[in-house]
């Protein structure tokens, strides 16, 4: 297992988190898995055994279960892995339910950790932009929670370029706590995050965590163009994350197979690769509702794709270039940095 830096902080990740946002299952949470404390521990277990050192869970994961399970399952060897949580969405009743106020931020956090069964949070993340609560209160809350003792480091999650650079900025310039981690969702599927999330992680050391890798098992090999697949997430209700174009999905599962199938692992496995190879990511958090589905992804630390492997699957799967990029990509590729690369570096004119 390798470790990697988070952010411009001292700490240092698991390439792979466990994702628990399958533990409990109550609630509309009930398509993504029902992992119960037994099986918690398991995998957990298989985590611990593999070199994983972050959990990730959520307040709103069925209504704070998950976090109780990941609590008992993680009982007695709390000083052996790093956890995160997330507060914003709705968890209680009333104007003041959600958001990222300074009361709504603190009142989660108490609320978490007791669940959770712990006395810190070693990362604590905003799980959504809030437009309406001023920065400058968000980024006082945490600052202050780190300052007590009950955060070790803060993060965000789900932000857009420019709401995670005025953070920064507020950070800078008011000396609060700054967020060392956005947590997005990247997949070969999805690669909008490298209009501006990823150039940011580069040029902001704001490292990337990554869920659902897998495009919510679009990417697991099990869903294959005209054919009927037998089990997955999507069959069951749940839309995350939408698919906007079919065609373009399937082209890309076809060379991912193909790829999966000359190296004798699976398309999971791949995929997973390929997104430990993208520029700014710390750690690719994964879940799986079997031990079996965890074992598959865990290998994925192992696997190092080719040269000619990546330049297959980034070719199948490069985003258009909107603008401004088309026009930079034309008119300005003598003067490129390192933050420009992760989606101009190999494209040429008309490409997008």
């Amino acid at each position: 297992m390798e470790y990697r830096r988070l952010g411009r902080s001292g700490l240092f990740v698991s390439s792979l988190t466990l994702g628990t946002m399958t533990f409990g299952g109550s609630g509309p949470f009930d398509k993504v898995g029902s992992t119960d404390v037994a099986g918690a521990t398991r995998q957990v277990d298989m985590c611990l055994d593999a070199g994983v050192n972050l959990f990730d869970t959520a307040d709103v994961y069925s209504s704070g279960e998950s976090e109780e399970i990941l609590g008992q399952a993680v009982s007695g060897r709390r000083d052996r892995l790093l956890i995160a949580t997330k507060a914003r969405m709705p968890a209680g009743d009333g104007p003041n339910g959600a958001g990222l106020s300074r009361h709504h931020i603190i009142r989660q956090c108490e609320a978490s950790l007791r669940r959770l069964g712990t006395d810190y949070i070693d990362l604590y993340q905003a799980h959504e932009w809030d437009g309406v609560t001023p920065p400058e209160e968000t980024l006082e809350a945490f600052d202050t929670l780190v300052r007590s003792g009950k955060v070790r480091y803060v993060g965000c999650s789900n932000f857009a370029g420019w709401q995670l650079m005025k953070a920064l900025g507020v950070s800078e310039r008011h000396g609060y706590q700054r967020y060392v981690s956005q947590q997005i969702h990247y997949t070969l599927e999805a690669r909008e995050a490298e209009y501006e999330l990823v150039p940011l992680a580069v040029d902001q050391d704001c490292s990337i965590l990554v869920w659902s890798p897998l495009a919510g098992g679009l990417l697991s090999g099990k869903y294959r163009r005209d054919q009927d697949a037998t089990e997955g997430r999507h069959l069951e209700g749940w839309d995350e994350p939408p698919v906007r174009d079919e065609g373009r999905l399937y082209d890309i599962i076809e060379v991912l197979v193909e790829v999966a199938e000359g190296r004798g692992v699976s398309a999971a496995q791949v995929a997973l690769a390929w997104l430990l190879g993208r520029p700014g990511v710390a750690s690719i958090v994964v879940g799986a509702r079997t031990d079996e589905q965890l074992a598959d992804n865990l290998a994925a630390a192992d696997l190092e794709l080719s040269e000619e492997e990546r330049g297959r699957l980034d070719e199948v799967s490069a985003p258009p270039l909107i603008y401004p990029f088309w026009h930079q990509l034309k008119t300005a590729s003598d003067r490129l940095g390192p933050a420009d690369t992760p989606l101009l570096e190999g494209r040429t004119w008309g490409d997008g």
